[in-house]
């Protein structure tokens, strides 16, 4: 194991021990959690002791010379603008604080469940409280749920769940954001198809070693650093999948799914259906990437997480078989 995830690891642990049974971790109030609190973990950081991006700078492709092609890179294209955020950066902060022209965005990654997903910074009130939307920014809370990120907004300190994309505490309990489609693609590709785009800089204002990962390894395992409230042995828990959910419902595509479609026929691109209509899902055997998207070819906001990730949201998830 990585010394730095031991490190954290063995933090972790202890800090979990001591705070066993309290209402009160890493400083947030979880007296009205709508998650259980027996299940809300510490991963070892304090509160911000994972520094989010809050005034990101961006570079040209051609002034980027500190990745290699098959570096993966978390892709948005929103407001005619597209950028590429590498995951060697987003380990090391988990979120980046931004706009796209008049849109404020946040982009979140957590490593111990493989999820990179975008959100618009804009809170959806629950029907039962105050209608209308606020603009928030977030940082990292140092707290887990099923080994998943929760993040804090700055305005109330409620705490976010960050796969469902839901506040689980704080004046924000119920409240929802609204997910954008990203791409996990790699840099080759990426800078390929979007030659004007721009590129997350190293001038993060932290001093990281962003040539390192801390978490090298973790994916090649089946442990896990934080009990989990559900399992299925279907699938390895680092298996990647891509999943869809809406209203509730969800769908998954497991990797190995679709790389025997790939391979028994032939083709990368696999017609099926989500919620009864159809959905189109290409799939890069060679690069491990997968996008889904509707009848009107529009990219739909999917997350690729690790499957024990995916099902611990969603247990009665519907998942695909190659047959």
């Amino acid at each position: 194991m990585n010394k730095l995830i031991f490190i954290l690891f063995a933090t972790a642990i202890s800090a979990t021990a001591l705070a066993a049974g309290t209402t009160n971790k890493n400083g947030f109030d979880l007296s009205d959690s709508l998650i259980p609190v027996s299940e809300i973990h510490q991963g070892g950081p304090p509160r911000d002791g994972i520094p989010s991006i809050n005034s990101p700078e961006y570079l040209q492709i051609s002034q980027v010379d500190y990745l290699k092609d098959d570096d993966l890179v978390l892709g948005l294209e929103l407001n005619g603008i597209a950028r590429a955020y590498p995951i060697r950066i987003l380990i090391w902060h988990e979120i980046v604080n931004t706009e796209f022209e008049q849109d404020p965005v946040v982009i979140t990654f957590c490593p111990l469940c493989g999820t990179g997903i975008a959100f618009l910074s804009q809170a959806i009130a629950p029907a039962e409280k105050e209608k209308g939307e606020q603009v928030i920014d977030f940082g990292v809370s140092g707290l887990l749920h099923n080994n998943d990120m929760l993040m804090y907004d700055r305005q109330t300190d409620s705490l976010w769940s960050q796969i469902p994309g839901t506040a689980v505490s704080g004046p924000m309990a119920g409240a929802r954001l609204k997910r954008l489609s990203v791409t996990h693609i790699p840099w080759t590709q990426w800078k390929h198809e979007h030659p004007k785009g721009e590129v997350l800089s190293t001038q993060t204002g932290a001093l990281r070693d962003y040539d390192d990962d801390p978490y090298k390894g973790y994916d090649k395992t089946e442990k896990l650093f934080f009990p989990i409230s559900k399992t299925d042995k279907r699938y390895t828990n680092k298996e990647m999948v891509l999943g869809l959910e809406k209203d509730g419902k969800a769908k998954v595509w497991p990797f190995s799914e679709l790389n025997k479609s790939a391979v028994k026929t032939g083709t990368t691109t696999i017609n099926d259906t989500f919620l009864g209509k159809p959905v189109e899902i290409v799939f890069d055997p060679k690069s491990k990437t997968a996008t889904i998207k509707n009848s009107a070819g529009e990219q739909l906001p999917a997350i690729r997480a690790f499957w024990f990730a995916w099902y611990g949201f969603y247990p009665d998830t519907e998942v695909y078989k190659f047959r």
